[in-house]
């Protein structure tokens, strides 16, 4: 994995690219210290997918069942 400063980064960018597409990532410093991880698409998806569950997925996920009580009282008559 090779690390490069920000400037560096910035004056070689298509070669970092380059090295993450194939399979290469590429720590990016900034002022000494590590800011970002430049990797290769796989593994990005891998870290952060596309599809998010939606909130029916999560619920119909949980492990045990949802217990609800419905209110059984009538309602009220509407007179129109």
């Amino acid at each position: 994995m090779k690390t490069l400063n920000l400037r560096d980064a910035k004056a070689t960018f298509s070669a970092v690219v380059e090295a993450a597409a194939q399979g290469e990532p590429t720590v990016v410093t900034k002022h000494g210290r590590p800011a970002v991880m430049i990797v290769p698409i796989e593994e990005g998806r891998r870290i952060f997918p596309d599809t998010k569950p939606s909130f029916a997925d999560l619920l119909l996920s949980m492990p045990h069942e949802l217990q609800i009580e419905r209110d059984q009282t009538p309602m009220r008559e509407v007179d129109l």
